[in-house]
């Protein structure tokens, strides 16, 4: 793997045929913004549907009702898209933007419940999202962070770490009442530990940027730029969540 993204790997962009225009880093960035925006509609649509059950004399779990299926829903949907645009990425056009909609659905959803726990939490972290991607851009393209082959891989060997260990959480959570306190507790290590994994996430921003310009100078077809887009999706997605669960610990 060229990047720990598990969706955006070297051989995707191999043996594929070129006819007209190519993929560019710019080109990617800019798809990679029109998900997003497609993100924030269908989000925003969830997250009102749960302010007006709740302002409408309903309480927390009817609100919660009401959302519900747009959550799971947008997560598992999300998840068979994904699935279908790592395997076939010629359809990218199309099943980039549905993933983004499904995702935004899910995320809108769980912003919602997570700003009525901590209000004003969901702006800081879409915030800090959209800046942490613009600085890891800029530090990459005036070369402030150099991908060598070393940060490559202790990068990819961090975010497989992490992956195995909240894969064990899950499984502990479901089948017993263990946990693995510093995943979730809220004191120093808890907090730490979530600052390590966003800075881990941003970092993958870069090898997500690498991977994307080396396959655009290796020639790869245009409409590779929403495969890319895509892949960068799974990340800010991964790194919005790490900042909404970091600063519901500094809330704590």
């Amino acid at each position: 793997m060229a990047s720990g993204n598990p969706v955006l790997r070297e051989k995707a962009f191999q043996g594929l045929p070129v006819t007209g225009e190519r993929m560019t880093l710019n080109g990617t960035v800019t798809r990679t913004a029109l998900l997003l925006v497609l993100a924030v509609i269908t989000g925003g649509w969830t997250w009102q549907r749960f302010a007006d059950v709740a302002a409408g004399g309903g309480n927390l779990d009817a609100a919660l009702a009401a959302i519900s299926p747009f959550m799971w829903g947008g997560l598992l949907v999300g998840l068979v898209l994904a699935l279908v645009t790592t395997f076939v990425q010629r359809w990218a056009g199309v099943t980039a933007p549905l993933y983004a909609i499904a995702e935004g659905f899910a995320l809108g959803g769980i912003s919602a419940v997570m700003n009525l726990r901590f209000p004003g939490i969901v702006l800081q972290a879409v915030m800090l999202t959209v800046g942490v991607l613009a600085v890891m851009l800029v530090a990459y393209r005036s070369g402030w962070i150099k991908v060598t082959d070393k940060f490559r891989l202790g990068v990819v060997a961090a975010t497989g770490g992490i992956a195995l260990l909240y894969v064990v959480d899950m499984a502990l959570r479901a089948f017993t009442h263990i946990q693995i306190p510093f995943i979730h507790e809220t004191g120093a290590i808890g907090i730490g530990f979530s600052l390590l994994v966003v800075g881990l996430a941003a970092l993958n921003l870069v090898l997500d940027f690498d991977m994307i310009d080396r396959a655009a100078e290796a020639g790869a077809p245009k409409y590779m730029e929403w495969y890319g887009a895509f892949a960068l999706m799974v990340t800010l997605v991964w790194l919005y969540m790490e900042l909404l669960r970091l600063l519901s610990k500094a809330r704590r």
